[in-house]
């Protein structure tokens, strides 16, 4: 299994490589050369299998002989130990064609655990026996930060910076970076929106110095290993709910358009599923898919705060495959969208990413009758993400056919927003109780490159 980049001009490479490498050098994201594919036969066993055998399998279908076999289903064992239901992403049912399905069940309580507890355990096989160090970065709107400080955290050969941007994300989520005490892990609280942190992100890993006597990598979603540990659970439910004879809808809701970019993949490989991004008021992606124009404006705050995203790395790997994987052509319109910010979409183009996937937008009054709705008709208290999903796949569900709403965090990651609407604080689970005490451990610095590098240098220099 080798990858290639969306924009072309980086040799393929192994698995283990765009794992420890993140992004290709010639700044394009790394994507399988071919898709693998599951037959109808794999679908039907899937219902019954533990969800660990389905993701080793998976996982192991994209790493190919990169990584032992041995490492692989060491990875997918280490969700049986962390997450807190049996069957880590149960599906429930709320109507007679809608369904949620809980992806918030492991230590930091967001779906970004199911592909960072593995793909931890895949970065330590990789590094295996080379004797160098991993220099992780990671632009988060919350919860991709939590994940990554609780998966690598004290890791020997590991150091991990994130950045965050200042004020931008909820106080639990900060906390979850922030009070975690361990020497390799750098916290970076930026002065701007989360693309601005993915800016700085994409431009200290392409600075070539960095790469002297060390790996540097991502933990974003622009590291093929997350997309790859995503893809599972969309196997699983669509698995559950019929396939390949059903095609259920998957509702995501949607920032950086990784989790939904997964979902894309299982279909690729196989499973019948048609996808609809959920986005908030942050609707560069709707307006893109809806009106032709792809167009970055400055990110609003919102109560689904990891969605407030206006320039979704991932979808540069959609217009990759809408393009017929034409690398020429997405390099020049990431090119040109970074040049003008804004990139006008052929028609033909338009018309095979619509193909590919729908997207809607739900406005904050939406999401806050949401929640109530999901209280008052389900006894369930959900996040303001879960929310935006729930609300658009509510109306598709009148249509008829299955349905599915991601849930992609517990509501008590974000009780400023909850609570007003209901009245009461949402319960805490085990997995968020033990942050509420800690000294915060945080940098701020402004959206500036070389403040940005001069901080992740010096996390990098006092490593051994």
């Amino acid at each position: 299994m080798n990858y290639v980049s969306t924009r072309g001009g980086a040799a393929p490479t192994t698995f283990r490589d765009a794992l420890l490498r993140g992004m290709a050098p010639d700044g394009g994201l790394y994507m399988p050369a071919r898709w693998p594919t599951l037959s109808a036969g794999d679908l039907r066993a899937a219902a019954a299998r533990p969800y660990v055998d389905l993701a080793a399998d998976i996982l192991g279908l994209f790493a190919g002989e990169s990584l032992p076999p041995a490492a692989v289903r060491a990875a997918a064992d280490r969700l049986t130990g962390t997450f807190h239901h049996a069957a880590i992403t149960p599906l429930v049912q709320l109507e007679p064609n809608l369904w949620v399905l809980e992806l918030f069940h492991g230590p930091t309580a967001a779906f970004k655990d199911l592909a960072m507890q593995m793909m931890a355990v895949m970065t330590d096989a990789a590094l295996e026996g080379t004797g160098q160090r991993l220099l992780l970065l990671t632009a988060t709107s919350g919860d991709t930060g939590a994940a990554a400080v609780r998966a690598f955290a004290g890791a020997e050969s590991v150091d991990l910076a994130v950045l965050h941007p200042l004020d931008r994300v909820s106080p639990v989520q900060r906390r979850q970076m922030t009070t975690v005490d361990a020497p390799n892990v750098l916290n970076l609280a930026v002065r701007g929106d989360f693309d601005d942190c993915q800016r700085l992100v994409k431009a200290i890993l392409a600075d070539e110095t960095l790469r002297e006597g060390r790996r540097v990598s991502s933990v974003n979603s622009i590291n093929w290993g997350r997309l790859a540990g995503q893809v599972p659970y969309y196997v699983a439910a669509a698995s559950a709910l019929g396939a390949p004879h059903v095609t259920p809808r998957f509702v995501v809701p949607t920032g950086n358009f990784g989790d939904a970019f997964a979902g894309w993949v299982a279909r690729a490989m196989g499973v019948p599923l048609t996808l609809i991004a959920a986005v908030n008021r942050n609707d560069a992606l709707a307006r893109a898919l809806n009106h032709g124009r792809y167009e970055r404006t400055a990110a609003n705050p919102t109560a689904s705060v990891s969605m407030d995203v206006q320039a979704p790395s991932n979808f540069e790997r959609l217009l990759f495959e809408a393009t017929g994987r034409d690398a020429d052509a997405t390099r020049g319109f990431f090119e040109t969208f970074a040049r003008d910010g804004a990139v006008d979409l052929a028609p033909d183009l338009l018309a095979a990413l619509r193909a590919d996937a729908a997207a809607v937008s739900i406005d904050e009054d939406r999401t806050r009758a949401e929640i109530a709705h999901a209280w008052k008709a389900y006894g369930r208290v959900i996040c303001p993400h879960t929310a935006v999903a729930l609300a658009a796949a509510r109306d598709m569900a009148r249509e008829g056919g299955p349905v599915v709403a991601l849930s992609t965090a517990h509501p008590a990651k974000f009780p400023e927003s909850v609570a007003p609407v209901l009245g009461f604080e949402p319960p805490v689970p085990p997995a968020l109780a033990a942050i509420t005490g800690g000294k915060e451990r945080l940098t701020v610095i402004d959206a500036d490159l070389d403040q940005a590098l001069d901080a992740v240098k010096a996390l990098a220099g006092a490593s051994p």
